[in-house]
């Protein structure tokens, strides 16, 4: 509950913010938006000129990117650590951090939350309700639990991979270039993974499972033959990665001696 609190104020206090400059925070939701419309945008220009990909209809990879867009959305919200590096570790406000009682990586997430990302998570459902109808997809008792453990697992595998990336940090305050490079990796989970040659699926599968943000669990509810077994490992791979995560961040923690270390 003391958690539950602390998040309730920090988004307070950032909603306060954020509409003193309304402005701004309409911007940033519809260029957003429009991202996320451009990448729609590029399937269907593609399946202009083909009416299926390695065995995928139209409305099956636009189901599987409104599922992507899903878990995507809320962990931009809740756990953005873009610019850790420079304002936690060269500017020392890791310092002010470890002082307070919170967990520290709770409060670097909270400090850094950006609701407007929820609205992309909005409208990954919109996008599979309507191409769910679309392919007649039933809508089963067991559907809404699926997504919403699906849709928390690969938030986890986000969070796990990103936080020991970030973890980097406290071993060298360069930037490293390499966060930037897993954003571009991991937008080939947004498209179905059979479509690319086997060195990048089992890329994608098990070693950076961004396969599990995307196809694998959009396949459940897609009933695609040999895949929804993959789909029942995301809790899975949600743990581990997300442990990994955790196990990298704290050795981080534990190594970092002040601002300049």
């Amino acid at each position: 509950m003391y958690y539950i609190g602390l998040m309730s104020e920090y988004i307070k206090n950032y909603m306060k913010t954020r509409m003193t400059y309304r402005a701004d925070f309409w911007v940033e939701v519809l260029s957003d938006l429009l991202f996320q419309v451009t990448n729609l945008i590029f399937i269907f220009v593609v399946f202009m000129h083909t009416d299926s990909l390695a065995g995928w209809s139209r409305g099956e990879v636009i189901f599987v990117y409104g599922f992507f867009m899903v878990p995507y959305g809320v962990f931009n919200c809740f756990v953005n650590m873009w610019n850790f590096s420079e304002r936690y570790i060269v500017k020392g406000e890791m310092d002010r951090i470890l002082t307070r009682p919170a967990h520290n990586l709770f409060q670097i997430f909270l400090e850094n939350v950006d609701p407007p990302s929820l609205f992309g998570s909005l409208i990954g459902l919109i996008i599979m309700a309507v191409s769910g109808a679309q392919l007649g997809l039933p809508l089963e008792w067991w559907t809404l639990p699926a997504l919403l453990v699906l849709t928390l697992s690969a938030v986890a595998i986000y969070t796990g991979i990103y936080t020991a990336l970030t973890s980097l940090s406290f071993y060298s305050d360069a930037p490293t270039g390499i966060i930037p490079l897993m954003y571009n990796i991991q937008g080939y989970g947004r498209y179905p993974v059979t479509i690319y040659n086997r060195a990048i699926q089992v890329l994608l599968t098990w070693i950076l499972p961004f396969a599990f943000v995307g196809v694998y669990p959009a396949s459940l509810f897609l009933h695609r033959d040999g895949m929804q077994r993959m789909a029942l490992l995301t809790p899975v791979m949600g743990a581990i990665f997300l442990g990994i995560g955790l196990i990298a961040w704290n050795s981080g923690v534990k190594r970092y001696k002040g601002a300049g270390s």
